[in-house]
């Protein structure tokens, strides 16, 4: 049973769920459905006047898939996973199967999300935010599917986050080098 939200039994929320769980924790939010994205520019394209940081999520693990982390970045930035992994003090980083994404956060790939945490009541996920991304007064996210994007105000994600019990990590994340010709 989820904490926040007892009446869902499953370990995995589903998409309608997500809505009234959050309002359920009176989090509000604007809601845009469009077709499916599977690309952060795909999502630019289909919602381009939405207020809030747009995200890019990452699902990853460290090298013996022993620790699982959730990603959020500005949508722009090409992440260095190694980098980030150092930073973090675990080691390398990379990014985890789609088996694992649907074991931990009940996700398919392309619908990464801020809100697939809420199925992973036993907190196996850390949950990091870049600081830019941090310094937004919202954040855009999907309803654990890709055909809606979500824009919520930073104080409800926060919000949110601690109705799950999950800790939020705020860093810089570090970029990829571009090769330059």
């Amino acid at each position: 049973m989820h904490p926040a939200f007892p009446h869902v039994i499953l370990l995995k929320v589903l998409t309608m769920d997500i809505y009234d769980l959050l309002t359920s924790l009176n989090i509000t939010f604007q809601r845009v459905d469009h077709p499916p994205v599977y690309t952060c520019e795909e999502a630019n394209h289909v919602t381009p006047d939405l207020p809030g940081a747009r995200t890019k999520n990452l699902f990853v693990k460290d090298r013996k898939g022993k620790r699982h982390f959730l990603i959020v970045v500005a949508d722009h930035k090409a992440t260095d996973l190694n980098r980030l992994g150092e930073a973090l003090n675990i080691g390398k980083l990379q990014l985890a199967s789609s088996e694992r994404l649907q074991k931990y956060l009940g996700l398919e790939p392309g619908a990464v999300t801020l809100l697939g945490i809420v199925n992973d009541p036993d907190r196996h996920v850390t949950v990091v935010i870049d600081e830019d991304v941090w310094q937004q007064d919202a954040i855009q996210c999907h309803p654990l599917v890709n055909t809606s994007t979500l824009v919520i105000s930073k104080a409800d994600v926060e919000q949110f986050l601690q109705s799950t019990g999950h800790t939020l990590h705020i860093t810089k994340i570090p970029e990829r080098e571009l090769a330059t010709s």
